[in-house]
């Protein structure tokens, strides 16, 4: 193996170590963005999208108030 082809081999196994974080930080990204519920609306309005497409979606300040409310009216398992 020449010297070219040993930094050619090195410069591959950066990339893919590079590629693998990047890899497992949007998933630990996506993990805690699905678990404290911050993509709620992303969700709701692409569910809206596919099942509902005649209907206008909620803005995102009504969705939110209707959340909020939904909680205060049925507290479930929730610590506050």
């Amino acid at each position: 193996m020449t010297t070219t082809d040993a930094a050619a081999a090195r410069t591959r196994l950066s990339t893919r170590a590079v590629a693998q974080v990047v890899r497992v930080g949007r998933g630990i990204r996506w993990y805690l963005t699905s678990l404290m519920g911050d993509n709620a609306y992303a969700v709701y309005v692409a569910h809206q999208r596919r099942t509902h497409p005649e209907a206008e979606p909620l803005t995102e300040r009504q969705f939110w108030r209707q959340k909020m409310d939904d909680q205060d009216r049925n507290p479930g398992a929730r610590c506050c």
